[in-house]
């Protein structure tokens, strides 16, 4: 463990500062881009519905990709260090986001794809910080120090989508567009490989060869379901992010289609749950997490999020969304850290890069279906994504209120 636990840490925080206020840039982009008949991706006359379908698969393409790259560089920063694989990941989404301003700019959508696949294979950013946070932090710290993480990542959610909806802004300046938030972002990252290259101390000190295997997410899948906690943990939370991505992916068709919300609108919505989720996880996570075991929270909050979302169906007026979305950031903001505690707790200290890996991969799996089907269900009524957010994340709750609970141990 470093000398400094505290400095890693600020180091650690500061550079996922960085990474989500790239992410939040590029965010509220997709939606507007796919759905509007000018962006010259579709041909002349192409229904929305179709355009919602295209939107599924483009979104899910990256958490596709993620799901077998995460276990990989999960393992490798095992293997290697977290330094090193930092580099790696934050260099693979530059890369990625050029790619995409490109296809925005040629009118190409299979670069696009391409962009988005690049950043998803490589894109293991935060599973590598929460490793590095475990290698510096007891377990008694983990559930508050994955509290600030996720903090963090609210905070570069307030100030990224609220810059992206500038930047795609072309009555700021005329030379704005829905790609110069991509221009921004690469740059963006540029700077966040210079911040990890001279200011991120490495925080694994003993290596360990973890194999790394082609198919690993697979093979991971497979450990979970031979061990019967693992599988309670993992299902959990599959479903319980499987339900939120419903929201998180898609919930923007929903804006535009009902409340006509351009990229600007969207982006700052985004900004305003960024902070909302900052809020907290600052405020709210770290008092109640020193008071009630990290599965008891993910527990009460999984439920209490599921009933909050059919409320975003009730405005008519869009000034109605930003009453509701304050309560699932709250659940949500709650439950998030507190669950990666809990699938934290499963392994030692030499594993934690591997199953944090795990973590990523079937979090990619659940972020990955949602968008697919959302776009389906889109096609047949607006809302449906919502009412399918509520139901999954309910059956989470569900697999932890089937047993008894003085038979659940919470970590």
């Amino acid at each position: 463990m470093p000398k400094k636990p505290n400095r890693v840490l600020s180091a650690i925080i500061l550079t996922v500062f960085i990474d989500q206020m790239g992410v939040g840039m590029v965010l509220p982009i997709a939606a507007p881009l796919l759905m509007a008949p000018s962006s010259g991706l579709f041909g002349a006359g192409t229904p929305a519905g179709i355009r919602s379908v295209w939107l599924g698969l483009l979104l899910g393409s990256f958490s596709i990709a993620q799901f077998f790259g995460a276990p990989i560089l999960g393992s490798l920063s095992d293997r290697f260090g977290r330094k090193k694989l930092f580099l790696i990941s934050v260099a693979g989404t530059c890369l990625g986001y050029l790619l995409f301003g490109y296809g925005i700019v040629t009118r190409n959508l299979w670069i696009c794809f391409a962009g988005r696949i690049l950043d998803g294979f490589t894109g293991g950013n935060i599973s590598i910080a929460m490793a590095a946070v475990s290698d510096i932090t007891g377990p008694q710290d983990r559930s508050r120090n994955f509290g600030l993480i996720g903090m963090t990542f609210g905070l570069g959610f307030i100030l990224g989508p609220f810059l992206g909806g500038i930047l795609s802004n072309p009555s700021v300046l005329s030379w704005f567009s829905l790609a110069t938030p991509f221009w921004f972002a690469a740059a963006w990252c540029g700077g966040n490989l210079i911040l990890i290259r001279f200011l991120f101390v490495e925080t694994l000190h003993d290596r360990v060869r973890s194999p790394v295997r082609a198919a690993a997410s697979l093979n991971h899948i497979r450990m979970v379901l031979r061990n019967r906690d693992w599988t309670r943990i993992f299902l959990v939370m599959f479903l319980i992010v499987f339900g939120f991505n419903f929201f998180t992916q898609f919930f923007q068709v929903f804006l535009i289609e009902r409340f006509h919300f351009n990229a600007t609108g969207i982006a700052d919505l985004f900004a305003y749950t960024g902070l909302c989720l900052a809020l907290s996880q600052g405020l709210a996570n770290r008092p109640l997490s020193r008071r009630y075991p990290p599965g008891k929270l993910v527990w009460i909050t999984a439920l209490l999020c599921g009933l909050t979302f059919p409320l975003l169906l009730v405005p008519s007026q869009a000034w109605g969304i930003y009453l509701v979305v304050p309560l699932i950031a709250l659940f949500t903001g709650i439950n998030t850290p507190n669950l990666i505690a809990v699938v934290s707790s499963l392994a030692g200290p030499g594993q934690q890069g591997q199953i944090l890996g795990v973590r990523q991969s079937v979090q990619a799996l659940a972020m990955a279906l949602p968008p697919i089907l959302a776009g389906l269900l889109t096609e047949m009524e607006v809302s449906l994504p919502v009412w399918a957010a509520a139901f999954f994340t309910i059956a989470g709750w569900l697999v932890w209120a089937l047993r008894k609970p003085q038979k659940i141990r919470f970590p």
